[in-house]
């Protein structure tokens, strides 16, 4: 099967692409808005951009409806978020934030989700996630696209702080098959990892670094290789 995008049709009776790039974790960003109201929602196309210093970033589409989303304006009105772990366990709670609230709805209330206060921004945590990053705003990038819901909005921020929960710390190592992070595939699908395997990279000690997203370890070893 061959098509292309907007040109070729692929003849399938559910589109094909979301299905191709798996899986994909969520960005369940919490926010603030400048007047208080509290928001939390759900993004399938989120990803850490660097390790050094720690960088992620989300990508919004723009609301059926037309407009930005609530995320992307608290963020850029007040400079902060908050990214929170999905998990298998609070799955029904991702979905039901995933709905567009009129502005000013809380979604943790919809959701029956605790907050947990954050220690350098103002949003608060999910308080049922095993694990946290709070975030300063760096910028948005906007792409534009074939409709109003097509374009997006890539959101940038710094990560300030981390929390993770003792409970899911095993050996000075997060026990990701413990927590099982939900993750989104294509169609209404989801997947959790339940299996962790590991494939140990050649020796050399900036490469094992950088992969274990070790900044002081990736510096000591490039440092050393100079000297």
């Amino acid at each position: 099967m061959y098509y292309e995008p907007g040109a070729i049709s692929h003849g399938l009776p559910f589109d094909p692409f979301k299905s191709c790039v798996v899986p994909r974790p969520i960005g369940w960003i919490s926010t603030t808005s400048r007047d208080g109201h509290d928001n939390l929602a759900p993004f399938s196309q989120f990803q850490n951009v660097t390790f050094d210093p720690p960088t992620v970033l989300f990508v919004a589409n723009q609301r059926s409806s037309g407009g930005r989303k609530d995320t992307v304006r608290n963020i850029e009105e007040t400079g902060e978020f908050v990214w929170n772990m999905a998990t298998y366990a609070l799955r029904e709670a991702v979905n039901i934030t995933s709905e567009e609230f009129d502005i000013g709805v809380d979604e943790f209330q919809r959701a029956g989700l605790s907050k947990a206060p954050s220690r350098l921004v103002r949003p608060p945590r999910v308080a049922g996630s095993p694990i946290h990053f709070e975030c300063r705003y760096l910028q948005t990038i906007r792409i534009p696209g074939a409709s109003s819901v097509g374009t997006v909005d890539l959101v940038l921020g710094r990560v300030v702080a981390v929390h993770i929960e003792d409970s899911v710390l095993k050996e000075g190592r997060v026990d990701i098959a413990a927590i099982r992070p939900l993750a989104r595939l294509g169609y209404f699908e989801y997947c959790c990892v339940e299996r962790v395997f590991e494939i140990v990279p050649p020796d050399n000690s900036a490469l094992r670094a950088g992969l274990e997203g070790a900044a002081e370890g990736t510096r000591k070893a490039l440092h050393g290789k100079r000297t």
